[in-house]
């Protein structure tokens, strides 16, 4: 009998939804399974999700993928997972139930407690060893703010029975058998984004889980991105098939889009928008607000480091503009309106509902649609709010020259938003250099599955990943440069706007 075709399976649980996709050794998309999770926001600034849910859709995305393809698991080689960094889970484990909905990574609730941890150092306290500041986006205040507000979660902690991690870890240890030996490990990426990890150690940090009050037997093993971690339980939906690739989303699609050498950069344009640098094997502290994190680590190589330029808001603007004001039925609609006019009128859109991130990092800021006159119009504002997603990212890549000294000669973009031709024009005229879609789009999930298809030898390494990537469409600057200057000297006057809106009375 002929040997069963194989496949390399990823797991891609995001922000609003969680796919399975079913890949070959060509790197191509087989079948996928998809379904969106709620949102939930018990008050202004708080984002949350239900882990349980979480843990069903994935094992319904995976039911569609595979029988989509017509394969079972003998058919699966490994299994990669790449997951929404940041988005906190305490769990547990010895009944397997969350104590707490996640707590996502756009979540502002535990302001009060970054500012207290700050205390007379402030910011940039942490900052010399996990490479990133003070700020409500990362894990580990998120896993204090759950242990002080939960009634009886700190005492259970302490006792040694919660368990924390992103949703890598809850769902590795969900199909590694849960409470019957579910396998509780996270990787570097995601290690490096909790704000308790050493960058240069790769292990966590006593010193600050105690400042945060957070019990280390609470915390998962860190290892590669690239190793077998565990098998599919017995009775689950890939029985004995070896899960053996984790990478937070961002890095996955740096990873998927091949930017293995230093100075090749990728833009993900999903809910918020992740710029990614690969400074190679050394981290590099950042002067002008961007963060240092692993980039991927693939065995026992040595980890690759990169700079990131984090956005809380892009896609969510569109998602905004259809489900809170009804100005479009469904998201693709946004271009269409926004090609009805010239130019943005004058109106700028600064979409800052949680605070802004990269470069400034002002968690005090509010959203605000600025140089508003009678002439503007809808096709205006749709116009302004693509446009909003472009500068956020010039932004960024100015933050990134200065950190790094590396002049950017081309970006590489995936995500949802770059199948908006309109908005690729425009990021590379505010860019000035070429902006390049690959012909798969869904880096994030290719990440995942080459790094798991590497550590079983599916795939023989980075080789294969850089024959396998290929161009589907490049845009060229066509705006001259008195412009491009124009407009960003006015979108960076509309940010300044921003600043400082919440006050101690607001809620």
């Amino acid at each position: 009998m002929a040997e069963e075709q194989k496949y390399v399976l990823a797991i891609d649980q995001g922000t609003t939804s969680s796919r399975a996709i079913v890949f070959d050794h060509s790197g191509q998309i087989v079948s996928t399974g998809q379904m969106e999770h709620e949102q939930i926001f018990p008050r202004a600034g708080w984002v949350e999700h239900n882990p349980k849910e979480i843990w069903t859709n994935v094992r319904e995305v995976v039911g569609l993928a595979l029988t989509r393809a017509n394969i079972t698991h003998r058919n699966i080689a490994a299994v990669g997972i790449t997951n929404q960094r940041e988005t906190t889970v305490v769990w547990d484990k010895t009944t397997g139930e969350p104590v707490y909905n996640a707590i996502v990574w756009q979540d502002t609730r535990t302001d009060k407690i970054v500012e207290e941890l700050g205390g007379r150092k402030g910011q940039d306290k942490y900052k010399k060893k996990v490479g990133l500041p003070l700020a409500t986006y990362f894990s580990g205040p998120k896993v204090k703010w759950i242990l002080d507000n939960v009634d009886g979660a700190r005492q259970k902690a302490e006792a040694g029975n919660l368990m924390f991690g992103n949703t890598d870890a809850w769902v590795l240890w969900n199909m590694t058998g849960g409470v019957d030996g579910g396998v509780h490990v996270t990787d570097v990426t995601n290690a490096s984004r909790t704000m308790l990890m050493d960058l240069e150690t790769l292990s966590w940090d006593e010193d600050i889980a105690e400042d945060m009050g957070i019990p280390m037997s609470m915390l998962p093993e860190i290892r590669s991105s690239s190793e077998v971690y565990g098998h599919g339980r017995e009775g689950g939906f890939v029985p004995g098939v070896p899960i053996a690739g984790i990478l937070g989303d961002q890095q996955a699609a740096t990873f998927g889009q091949a930017c293995f050498e230093v100075g090749m950069a990728k833009n993900t344009y999903g809910t918020g928008n992740f710029m990614l640098l690969n400074t190679g094997t050394e981290p590099v502290p950042s002067k002008s607000g961007l963060l240092t994190t692993v980039c991927y680590k693939i065995g026992d190589a040595p980890a690759v480091y990169a700079l990131e330029g984090s956005i809380a808001i892009t896609g969510a603007l569109v998602q905004w503009l259809r489900d809170n004001l009804g100005l479009i039925k469904s998201a693709p609609e946004i271009e269409d309106l926004a090609k009805t006019v010239e130019d943005n009128g004058g109106a700028y859109f600064v979409p800052a509902f949680s605070g802004l991130f990269a470069p400034y990092w002002k968690s005090d800021a509010r959203g605000a649609l600025v140089g508003l006159t009678r002439y503007v119009n809808k096709g205006h504002i749709a116009r302004a709010a693509l446009e909003a997603t472009a500068f956020q990212t010039r932004e960024v890549n100015d933050a990134m020259k200065i950190d790094s000294g590396v002049e950017l000669t081309e970006l590489k973009v995936d995500g949802g938003m770059v199948a908006n031709e309109a908005l690729m024009q425009f990021q590379a005229d505010i860019l000035g250099v070429d902006v390049v879609r690959p012909k798969v789009a869904e880096t994030t999930a290719l990440g995942a599955a080459y790094a798991a298809g590497i550590a079983v030898g599916y795939w023989s390494g980075e080789q294969d990943v850089i024959d396998n990537w290929a161009e589907d469409k490049r845009w060229t600057p066509k705006m001259d440069e008195a412009e491009r200057e124009r407009t960003y000297r006015l979108w960076k006057k509309a940010v300044t706007r921003t600043f400082d809106w919440v006050d101690e009375d607001v809620h």
